[in-house]
């Protein structure tokens, strides 16, 4: 199956009826039509990071099914799958291989050396402070091999997450037999997760290195050729996304979200517009993901002040408002995100929330809905005292009982109705334009080659309405 200009869904395997078999059911019985997509998270083997560091790609999680489910999840939408670009579990074959074998090891060559890597009497003070880190202090872990050797190496995330050496032959070797094999089981799309962090340099941030970075996505993204389609996952500024279109690659909107929350509470729709004109033609939308909602993406369209007044607005409904979280992690000018719901980031606003929806479909792009998001939930309180992790927030497992009953509520039956109109109006396979009507108005205009949607929005009431042409007559969309 093409991949198609329908909306994508974004869930994990177990957090729709808690398998993949159950997720096929609902999405059938609950939201047909509504989605033509879907990006499962990881459903391999993993030690942590709920499926982010994964063991290995060529089998199934088997608490989640088998490669038969996603087999016939194919049948009816297209696939798209994470694969962990820069870095894989310590407890693969691969890195269990290498603590064994150490030097006789095939793979020794995949994990980087921390301490060659930088030399003697290096790294210095500036050399980390230079560092985009993820974490607190240096980026690498200390373990004992077979043979008794001590070796330092490169761990960017977590403790179980070993970085890759992506200038070797055997790491080369690794990520293409994954992605081949990923496309023989009908993945469409491979998400290369983590991407930016791929190339380690001396005497710079190792976050996005220019521009070498470049040269790494050329070769990487066409190691399926046309048997898959592999996208970039990068959180930064605007610009890198502006630069991914400029080299033919497609990338993630995670400007919008942020942008989308300060005109909804301001009311002000200037600067949203103004990313609306410009943001990349080629690329995914996102309200919501498995992650937080960006800030610093959002940065020189809002500027710091104006964004720390936003999250004051919205701070009774952010995780650090009940469970504290290390002020690391809330530096403006780094990896900052919100963790909420995105409906409960709204203060529960039906009408602000569909609105949302409207504009985010309306937008450049193809459009993808976290499985939260499509069934407008609130915030899991219980799962993030329970958590050490403060994104559990938005990661509630659903039974097949919730699920139903979600699908019956009012804002939830709108949203499914609003899905199923963009995957089914031809408009959206054609050109945006926005205008600023009136204070606080917003109209967004799809140009297909036979057919018009309009979104006409007042981000001060929050009322909207969309009316679009059929066969040449005008109609006008009732959720």
């Amino acid at each position: 199956m093409n991949v198609s200009n329908k909306i994508m869904l974004i869930t994990y395997p177990d957090s729709m009826g808690g398998n993949l078999e159950s997720l096929n059911h609902v999405l059938d019985k609950c939201f047909k039509g509504a989605v033509g997509g879907v990006h499962i998270l990881p459903f391999f083997p993993s030690s942590g990071d709920r499926g982010f560091s994964p063991m290995t790609y060529d089998m199934v999680e088997p608490a989640f099914g088998d490669w038969s489910h996603i087999g016939e999840l194919s049948k009816n939408y297209y696939l798209m799958c994470d694969m962990m670009v820069n870095h894989v579990s310590k407890r693969s074959k691969e890195f269990l291989d290498y603590i064994e074998r150490g030097e006789e090891s095939p793979y020794k060559d995949m994990f980087l050396d921390y301490a060659e890597f930088w030399g003697e009497g290096r790294p210095d003070e500036h050399d980390i402070e230079i560092l985009y880190r993820r974490k607190d202090g240096e980026p690498c872990q200390e373990f004992v091999r077979k043979d008794g050797k001590k070796v330092n190496l490169w761990c960017t995330f977590t403790q179980e997450q070993i970085d890759l050496d992506i200038r070797t032959e055997a790491t080369k070797n690794y990520l293409k037999e994954s992605v081949n094999f990923l496309a023989s089981k009908g993945i469409n799309v491979i998400r290369l997760d983590a991407l930016g962090y791929v190339i380690k340099k001396r005497d710079s941030s190792c976050f996005m290195v220019e521009p070498d970075i470049w040269d790494f996505i050329k070769e990487v993204t066409g190691i399926a050729g046309d048997k898959a389609w592999l996208l970039p996952e990068i959180h930064d500024t605007w610009q890198t996304a502006k630069k991914l279109e400029e080299h033919d690659v497609w990338s993630y909107d995670f400007v919008l979200p942020f942008l989308l929350l300060h005109a909804l509470y301001t009311g002000e729709t200037h600067k949203l517009k103004g990313w609306l004109d410009v943001a990349p033609r080629t690329q995914f939308t996102v309200l919501d993901t498995h992650d937080g909602i960006g800030v610093y993406d959002a940065f020189d369209w809002v500027n710091e002040k104006e964004a720390d007044e936003l999250i004051t607005k919205i701070e009774d409904r952010l995780s650090y408002h009940y469970k504290h979280l290390n002020p690391e992690k809330k530096r403006f000018k780094k990896a900052y995100q919100l963790y909420a719901t995105y409906f409960s980031a709204l203060h529960e606003n039906e009408q602000a929330y569909l609105m949302a929806r409207a504009v985010q479909f309306f937008a450049p792009g193809i459009p993808q809905v976290y499985y939260v998001g499509l069934l407008a939930g609130e915030n899991d309180y219980d799962a993030l005292e329970q958590n050490d992790d403060h994104r559990s927030i938005n990661r509630h497992n659903y039974s097949v009982f919730e699920l139903e009953a979600c699908a019956e509520k009012a804002v939830v039956k709108k949203l499914t109705a609003l899905m199923r109109f963009r995957n089914t109006c031809e408009a959206f396979d054609g050109d945006l334009t926005v205008t600023e009507s009136a204070d606080g108005m917003l109209k967004m205009v799809r140009t297909g080659t036979k057919e018009r949607a309009e979104l006409l929005c007042d981000f001060k009431t929050y009322e909207f309405s969309i009316q679009y042409t059929e066969q040449g007559i005008i109609h006008h969309l009732t959720l």
